[in-house]
């Protein structure tokens, strides 16, 4: 065999290897993957809620959702706007400028409505049940994402 033929399909023979390699852990990863549950989960799971407690924050999420995901599309366009600009544009145009603040000003709004639900979530809560509302709330804000 010819020292080019050979190379190539060592070659070939490597990425595919690399590749099937790649994939299978990709699986492994995902398949060991566990999702966190949200804190509408855990305050229905963990925290023995009234039947009264329960529509009450089932309504409060269902107000949220919509809210959610208005600000969400304006995260959404506020991200468009920036590439937009960033294509366009320079580093310092006003157009750059004007998308950032944009997204800046659409973030925060959507910070702000989620800590709001948060404490709406809260305000339905017993003194008992606080403690441990709290408690996922603190551990939510402080993971770091690993």
């Amino acid at each position: 065999m010819k020292p080019g033929l050979r190379n190539l399909l060592v070659t070939v023979a490597l990425a595919f290897l690399a590749g099937g390699g790649a994939t299978l852990g990709a699986f492994y990863v995902i398949s060991h993957q566990t999702a966190q549950p949200s804190l509408h989960d855990i305050v229905h799971r963990d925290l023995d809620l009234t039947p009264a407690q329960s529509r009450q924050l089932d309504a409060i999420e269902d107000r949220y959702a919509g809210e959610l995901k208005a600000l969400e599309a304006d995260v959404r366009a506020a991200n468009h706007e920036l590439a937009d600009a960033i294509r366009d544009g320079h580093r310092d145009s006003p157009q750059v400028g004007a998308a950032i603040d944009h997204l800046h000003m659409a973030m925060g709004a959507l910070q702000k409505a989620t800590i709001a639900h948060v404490f709406d979530m809260r305000a339905v809560l017993t003194p008992a049940q606080t403690p441990a509302f709290d408690a996922e709330v603190s551990a939510a804000l402080n993971q770091d994402g690993h």
